[in-house]
């Protein structure tokens, strides 16, 4: 069987590092046919760079990496810097890249991509604020129906909210972007915080990293080392989720995760509740399935697929 072909579109941030290199680490499941940058974690100016690093970083330099939206659709952009510190990649130390950013924006490309490919045959992996997604759609309605998945980090239901105490990260950075995603009509797969924070790298998952000996073993270890201070001492948990290599990992091993097909609703109305995912869990509305939730993760099974794929680089 082919290689699924796949988008990544990222705001790297030391988990979106993670996944990004384990999709690079499995040709055989995945064809990285582009990495699309937009503005989350960190800036854009900051994103497009830390994607070519983290390429770099890999051994894949001829990568096709594309830089897109700075700012939300509509709104003022939010960071994380207080997680990921002031570069997104802090903690190991990392050369500036030499690998060069594609003229063209990310948001043409993904565009292009869709025409071009075959319908069905071009999944999206949307680890970030979903701007450049619904850009695209916004401008292309036609590409709706050539996606065949599109496979998210974003949104939560039983764990509410990371950012506020009903939202999480990506969805409220844009939650009029992520209101566009849901409705388009596109097989939308969804890793929410319910999953990710069962993700945790602990003390001895972190050691398993190390002990690869590789740079990008050390990198990775290193990268974990710093933004777990954070989730440590505000969740008390023993260590930090890897949020983002959810989408990697399912693509590579679905049976990792278990889920339901449910209605996702955006707010973007309320100032409380503002970037809500309303996942319909317990199906008590009478509004359409529209997403496939994740609810479940085999933590092991990760950790065991993650550091198998890391060691390959």
């Amino acid at each position: 069987m082919s290689p699924r072909k796949i988008i990544i579109d990222t705001d790297p941030g030391q988990d979106d590092a993670v996944a990004i290199l384990l999709a690079l680490a499995s040709p055989d499941e995945l064809d990285v046919l582009g990495i699309t940058a937009v503005a989350g974690n960190v800036p854009l100016h900051l994103t497009q760079k830390n994607a070519r690093i983290v390429c770099e970083l890999a051994g894949k330099p001829d990568t096709l990496v594309f830089a897109g939206c700075d700012a939300p659709l509509s709104r003022k952009l939010v960071t994380a810097e207080h997680v990921h510190g002031k570069t997104g990649l802090d903690g190991p130390t990392l050369p500036d890249p030499t690998m060069p950013l594609q003229d063209q924006h990310a948001v043409d490309y993904i565009i292009e991509t869709l025409r071009a490919e075959e319908q069905g045959t071009v999944t999206l992996c949307p680890l970030g604020p979903l701007t450049n997604i619904a850009v695209a759609l916004q401008r292309a309605p036609d590409i709706a129906d050539r996606i065949q998945e599109i496979v998210l980090m974003g949104g939560a239901y039983f764990e509410v909210g990371n950012i506020t105490p009903t939202a999480e990260f990506n969805i409220y950075v844009d939650p009029e972007a992520a209101k566009v995603v849901f409705a388009c009509g596109a097989p939308i797969t969804v890793m929410p915080l319910d999953v990710t924070h069962k993700a945790l790298v602990t003390a001895e998952r972190n050691a398993a990293f190390r002990a690869l000996g590789t740079p990008v073993g050390v990198a990775v270890a290193e990268m974990t080392d710093f933004f777990e201070r954070f989730d440590k001492e505000k969740y008390g948990s023993a260590g930090a989720p890897l949020h983002d290599p959810c989408v990697s990992a399912y693509l590579i091993r679905p049976d990792l995760f278990t889920g339901r097909q449910i209605n996702v609703e955006i707010e973007t109305g309320s100032d409380l509740t503002l970037g809500m995912t309303v996942a319909d869990w317990w199906g008590v509305t009478d509004r359409a399935p529209n997403a496939t939730f994740m609810g479940d993760i085999d933590a092991n099974g990760f950790f065991a697929l993650l550091t198998e794929r890391l060691g390959r680089l």
